[in-house]
């Protein structure tokens, strides 16, 4: 069984998957948790969100669960915890950053494609194997696609293999891949350096990465240029 752990140190609350025993694996009642979990830590002041799993594995996906009877059940049942999930880090106006070691299977690949930022271990393993069962990963393809090349993502989705940090990295699944004996050090200089600016700067950023690439090139430029007179004008500049 995974809990879903929240703590904060000054600026930065930590979510934390904490199921070491079963890879993280996340059930149904773990996804309405951990999407209540990222929207409850996006109602405080801090500046930074923080995504973590313990134990040898990230996450190895989403945990077996009762067939449900219909597929409008399965829908309300299944799918849309997942999809709230996505909703959530999407939605809190503050950065969200994943730490990914050992697996990141299925969900768990897309959890950390879905965040803003992914710091990944040079041990990070990234696999989409749902097509074993013969099950479509769409929703998973709708979180990374924004972000993986199409070519790559298509490959993983077929293929069904495992890859490594630095083939994540170079497909856009991942920010940057740091070794195991420099991650703590990695880590505490990217936080410092996002936790040192205004929380509406680090608002707006998120902000427009999320609304801009859905807009023409136009409507994009009027809307960054609103958003960092915002900025400007409550920072008195």
């Amino acid at each position: 069984m995974t809990d879903i752990n929240l703590t904060r140190v000054d600026s930065v609350a930590t979510i934390s998957l904490d199921g070491p025993n079963d890879g993280n694996m996340l059930s149904v009642e773990n996804l309405r948790k951990l999407a209540s979990t990222i929207r409850q830590a996006g109602t405080t002041d801090v500046k930074v969100i923080a995504l973590t799993g313990m134990g040898p594995d990230f996450c190895r996906g989403r945990a077996p669960g009762a067939a449900s009877p219909t597929a409008m059940k399965m829908r309300a049942n299944v799918c849309e915890p997942i999809l709230d999930v996505y909703d959530a880090i999407g939605g809190v106006r503050q950065p969200i950053v994943a730490i990914v070691h050992g697996r990141a299977h299925g969900f768990g690949a897309a959890l950390a494609g879905a965040s803003d930022i992914t710091i990944a271990f040079e041990s990070a393993r990234f696999r989409l194997p749902e097509m074993e069962k013969d099950l479509p990963p769409t929703l998973a393809i709708s979180a990374l696609m924004p972000r993986v090349h199409r070519k790559a993502l298509t490959y993983m989705v077929y293929s069904m293999e495992e890859i490594d940090a630095q083939t994540a990295l170079q497909i856009g699944l991942v920010s940057k891949v740091v070794r195991s004996d420099e991650i703590s050090v990695a880590l505490e200089r990217l936080i410092a350096t996002m936790t040192a600016r205004s929380p509406e700067a680090l608002n707006a950023v998120k902000d427009y990465f999320r609304v801009a690439p859905y807009m023409e090139p136009r409507g994009a430029a009027d809307y960054g240029a609103n958003l960092l007179a915002a900025v400007l004008s409550s920072a008195g500049k």
